[in-house]
């Protein structure tokens, strides 16, 4: 069966008749979202009836607002005065730590170990017994050089001796002689000394023993390890500080470490040296600084959090809900004697709810801390309460 025309053009009018209801709806909807953001226009109260009623009724001020500003009836906002404060810039990193002073003990010549005090984490100081090598050998040899040393300074002594008596039987020659073997025989007792005291190994510094495999029994190289000592009186920790971050760097400089192992508590240290350049791949520069440990609680090879601080000058500060957008940037509200203007701000710092800003509107003016979205230029505010500065 044909379908009839005549109810075609209704069914396609009625269609055509509810998207039109949907669109106005919309229009209507996103209207009463505009009217309530940013008030109703002037000319379309008038064209409602309803201008000359509110304009009657309306204080002289707002009129007289109007008429300035254009821009209808007051705005209710909050208004704060523009304040300064310093900024703290916080920089936290990661680093890692080795003792200030550390060595690594090698055996200096040859042989077997006959007496140990290797025992692990013990402190030792400078010149204490570490260890010591058969020196039998070196002790012959050693009383050997101090026999023959005897024996030459008994000559001389006999032959100065019998010189001062005016005998003529010693010569100035076998005099020379005799000194000159003396002085021989002396340097062989040196070298047999250092010989013997290489047998026995002290540390070289004050500080803490770390693990050693070296027992009685063992045969040592020349250059063996034996232990590790570290003075962990002061830790030097190496961190890398970004390029942003840079101008907090100098020789003195407080930093503040932490580590899980002593949950709470905080160790101070000082910036000793930095790197004169920045790495070209990680864009930071490797700073060194000096951590005091007098109770050696901490290990050389633990990882610190680090944190350093630094206080910059004075700079106002806004809350978040002061700072407006637009085309030309950031910008906060100022209003004076009842009617506002934009003045531009550039963001310096960020923390929470609050913004230091560097701007030309003076210290103590009074500023828009809230409500400035509904704001134009010009426009005509009233103060909804008192409300005290950012962060107070």
């Amino acid at each position: 069966m044909t379908p009839c025309p005549f109810r075609q053009r209704l069914s396609g009018a009625m269609k055509n008749l509810k998207k039109l209801s949907y669109a106005a709806l919309s229009l209507m909807i996103i209207a009463g979202a505009y009217s309530i953001a940013f008030g109703v226009p002037d000319e379309v109260e008038q064209s409602w009836g309803g201008s000359a009623t509110e304009t009657a009724e309306a204080p002289k001020e707002a009129q007289s607002g109007r008429s300035r500003g254009g821009q209808g009836r007051a705005t209710t906002v909050v208004l704060a005065p523009l304040e300064a404060r310093a900024y703290t810039l916080i920089l936290r990193t990661v680093g890692s730590a080795v003792s200030l002073q550390q060595t690594e003990v090698t055996a200096t010549d040859a042989g077997e170990v006959i007496e140990t005090a290797l025992d692990a984490n013990t402190m030792v100081l400078k010149d204490d017994f570490l260890l010591k090598l058969d020196d039998r050998t070196e002790r012959l040899e050693f009383e050997i050089a101090e026999a023959n040393r005897d024996q030459a300074q008994a000559t001389v002594t006999r032959y100065e001796g019998l010189q001062s008596n005016g005998s003529s039987v010693v010569t100035d020659v076998a005099l020379s002689e005799a000194r000159v073997a003396l002085r021989l025989a002396e340097a062989n007792l040196g070298l047999a000394q250092v010989a013997l005291d290489d047998r026995t190994i002290k540390a070289p510094i004050s500080g803490r023993l770390g693990l050693s495999e070296v027992s009685v029994g063992d045969r040592l190289s020349s250059g063996d390890a034996i232990v590790t000592i570290d003075d962990t009186t002061s830790l030097l920790a190496t961190f890398e500080v970004p390029e942003r971050s840079i101008g907090l760097l100098t020789e003195g400089k407080s930093v503040l470490v932490t580590t899980p192992t002593y949950a709470g508590r905080i160790f101070e240290g000082e910036v000793t040296a930095f790197d004169s350049r920045l790495d070209s791949v990680t864009r930071s520069a490797t700073v060194k600084a000096e951590i005091a440990n007098p109770e050696g609680l901490l290990l050389a090879g633990m990882t610190f959090a680090i944190r350093m601080t630094e206080e910059t000058d004075p700079l106002p500060v806004v809350p978040a809900t002061a700072i407006t957008w637009d085309r030309s940037g950031a910008g906060i509200w100022v209003a004076e004697e009842g009617s506002t203007s934009r003045v531009p701000v550039t963001i310096r710092y960020r923390e929470g709810d609050r913004v230091w800003v560097e701007t030309d509107a003076p210290l103590g003016a009074e500023i828009v801390v809230e409500g400035a979205a509904k704001l134009r230029e010009g426009a005509q505010v009233t103060a909804a309460g008192a409300r005290k500065g950012p962060g107070a």
